[in-house]
């Protein structure tokens, strides 16, 4: 795993070009956390856990990359995110979190 996919992420996270899906949002409210709470997880993670392959029946074309990002809160909190950096005319534009949930 290159550690450039990270830093591209944590770029894209501190430019405010990120989104949250509605799943990410459901699982999100449902362990009682705060945009901030994600959003510092993935800026303080060390590396990328996994990158997986989408299998979205929704995917129309090449299949997207989804990157888990595990990482801690400023007050220590484990927090699990999985999320696809999207491409507009070339360029990346944003980071969308399809997964935002406490760590087990």
């Amino acid at each position: 795993m290159r550690s450039s996919d990270l830093a591209r992420i944590k770029r894209l996270i501190l430019l405010g070009h990120y989104r949250f899906t509605h799943k990410a949002e459901l699982e999100r409210l449902r362990d009682g956390l705060l945009q901030t709470d994600v959003l510092e997880a993935i800026i303080s993670a060390p590396g990328i856990k996994k990158i997986l392959r989408s299998t979205s029946p929704f995917r129309v074309g090449r299949r997207e990359i989804l990157y888990v990002v595990e990482g801690f809160t400023f007050d220590g909190l484990s927090i699990y995110t999985k999320g696809v950096i999207r491409r507009e005319f070339g360029e990346e534009t944003l980071y969308i979190l399809v997964s935002a949930k406490r760590s087990i």
